[in-house]
């Protein structure tokens, strides 16, 4: 699939590495920055989305998303997992629960744009679903840039794959292709951010790390399973 990001927050708290395991199936292991786990909270647009040779469809391929996720690593080749992925487009959110077996859910979601903040909310309507909400205004701080090598703004930003276990232990991988990040500091209020109490985890007291994204172009393939 093609699709262009747009208008990313990435939002970034340290957790002890025993808050994560526990939620994280093996055989994937936790990866860890200066020693701790990291927790991420993500909240973007989406336009453009379509299958490789095909059009993109005004009613499908713009959509707004917010996903929470780790960092773990299989057989030394280091990906994200994510513990929700909330999207206000339900044909994108079955698509991607039975296409990708990725933990999708519908939720009623806006952005705003005000000169140089965005404002973005969701609040998750999935039916049986944990509730989970988010309210949010964040602005991108001082130019561009691209992560130096070793760094956290590379850490977590610069991954070029998914990971997914199915029942009965299968674990499969997506490839996904982008150019490096044109990260920018950035400020935010977090006024409602309960998207990971489902997952029973309380975010730590401290500012989160930050960075903004005004644009991506990514290409992700079929999820393949992976031989451990």
């Amino acid at each position: 699939m093609a699709q262009v990001w747009d208008d990313l927050l990435f939002a970034h708290w340290p957790l002890p590495l025993d808050a994560v395991r526990p939620l994280v199936p093996t055989p994937l292991e936790i990866d860890t920055f200066d020693g701790r786990a990291w927790i991420g909270v993500v909240p973007f647009g989406m336009h453009g989305v379509r299958l490789r040779g095909t059009p993109a469809l005004p009613w499908l391929s713009r959509f707004l998303e917010l996903n929470v996720r780790t960092y773990v690593t299989l057989g030394g080749v280091p990906g994200v997992y994510f513990f929700s992925l909330d999207a206000a487009n339900p044909v994108a959110v079955a698509v991607a629960r039975r296409w990708y077996r990725l933990p999708y859910y519908r939720a009623a979601m806006r952005r705003r744009r005000g000169g140089d903040e965005v404002v973005y909310e969701s609040r998750r309507i999935h039916r049986g679903a944990p509730p989970a909400q988010l309210r949010a205004r964040y602005r991108a701080v001082g130019g561009p840039f691209r992560a130096a090598p070793g760094s956290f703004d590379e850490w977590p930003t610069e991954r070029y794959c998914l990971y997914t276990v199915a029942p009965g232990g299968r674990v499969y991988r997506g490839d996904i292709q982008h150019p490096r990040w044109p990260l920018q500091r950035a400020e935010a209020e977090l006024a409602v951010n309960t998207m990971t109490e489902p997952l029973g985890i309380r975010l730590p007291a401290v500012e989160p790390v930050l960075h903004f994204a005004r644009q991506q172009t990514v290409r992700i393939w079929s999820p393949r399973r992976v031989t451990i």
